[in-house]
């Protein structure tokens, strides 16, 4: 007998639900969040073929791993779906959110997400660890300049390495502005200690990759882009084609069709907002201060019909297709091709 199983995954406990190819629940139960207690709650069922179901979230990915490494085929769904579907139901628990899973699974109807290797999501640990530092140093200095300014200081356009300097000048004299701005200051110095740090060990970490190498002759893909793609991506087998890479981005307009309703909105922005982000800037990069190229004249040609706005967008999904496609292919990026047009004419 075939057992399909929908696990609702919190912190601390998972509830799980068991049911039949017919529909028919067979066993519901509360276990531990852990590898181990899983494992042995499935090894205790009686069904001779058994598919596990999880929502793509924060421990997925970790309990995915060690169930696949047990024996167990394992299901990750897209969570848009699986939120979509279990809106339906009137009761939400997490008890009824297990049921769901499990029937979805049972269905067919859910979206495969792709479970990260061990290598790609260390990497997208450091890169996380970046963006949470250089947003920590970026918030305190706006927040010191907002001291500042209640006080009639205007700090202005100042450069990093004049920054300091200029917190100090404007503090003179006024001794408790000093004591905060110095603690501060020291925090800030902090800070930009830790983010430089991570930065070289970022470009380290690109500079041995062979894939990341590849990425980064394109202009305005530098490392932190680069491992980015290279880690939200994993395994560029996974998609059929490099045009699939757009809509999984979320860099695709978004569609809404009934009877005479045909409407064709903003993009879907599904996906990882950490690969878009990127992209984004990556084409922005081009579009204004990178070389030129075959790819920067198609990029301004949109520009001219649609808007820089729209054209910088078309742009981020674009490099992300060409991307995966040298990754696939292992060559480098070009600045001309024969069929594409120049930058001189665009």
């Amino acid at each position: 007998m075939n057992a399909f199983i929908g696990l609702d995954v919190s912190l601390a406990s998972t509830s799980a639900c068991v049911i039949d190819e017919r529909g028919k629940i067979l066993k519901e139960a509360k276990v531990d969040s852990e590898p181990e207690a899983l494992i042995a709650f499935l090894r205790g069922l009686s069904s001779s073929a058994i598919t596990t179901s999880l929502e793509a979230g924060p421990l997925s990915q970790w309990l995915h791993r060690h169930l696949t490494e047990a024996g167990f085929e394992v299901v990750l769904m897209e969570t848009r779906q699986v939120k979509g579907a279990l809106k339906a139901m009137p009761i939400k628990t997490d008890r009824r959110d297990a049921e769901g899973i499990a029937r979805l699974l049972q269905m067919g109807w859910f979206r495969p997400v792709h479970c990260k290797s061990v290598s790609a999501q260390e990497m997208r640990a450091v890169l996380t660890a970046r963006k949470a530092v250089q947003k920590a140093a970026l918030d305190l200095e706006m927040a010191l300049r907002g001291v500042l300014r209640n006080f009639g200081l205007k700090l202005g356009k100042v450069s990093k390495g004049q920054y300091e300097a200029r917190v100090r000048d404007l503090a003179a004299g006024n001794a408790m502005l000093e004591t905060m701005s110095e603690a501060l200051l020291r925090v800030r110095a902090g800070l930009r200690a830790e983010l430089a740090g991570l930065e070289r060990r970022l470009r380290d970490l690109a500079k041995e990759d062979a894939a990341c190498r590849l990425m980064m002759t394109m202009p305005g893909v530098g490392p932190v882009v680069a491992l980015t793609v290279k880690s939200a991506i994993d395994d560029p087998g996974r998609f059929q084609s490099s045009k699939d890479v757009g809509p999984w981005a979320g860099l695709t307009p978004g569609r809404y069709q009934s009877g005479e309703v045909d409407v064709v909105g903003a993009i879907t922005r599904a996906g990882d907002v950490g690969l878009r982000t990127a992209l984004y800037q990556a084409a922005t990069v081009m579009m204004h201060r990178g070389k030129p190229s075959w790819l920067k004249a198609w990029g301004l040609q949109v520009a001219r019909r649609r808007g820089t706005k729209r054209a910088v967008v078309a742009m981020a999904r674009r490099i992300g297709v060409v991307l995966h496609r040298m990754w696939v292919d292992g060559t480098e990026f070009r600045l001309t091709r024969p069929d594409a047009p120049t930058c001189a004419a665009a």
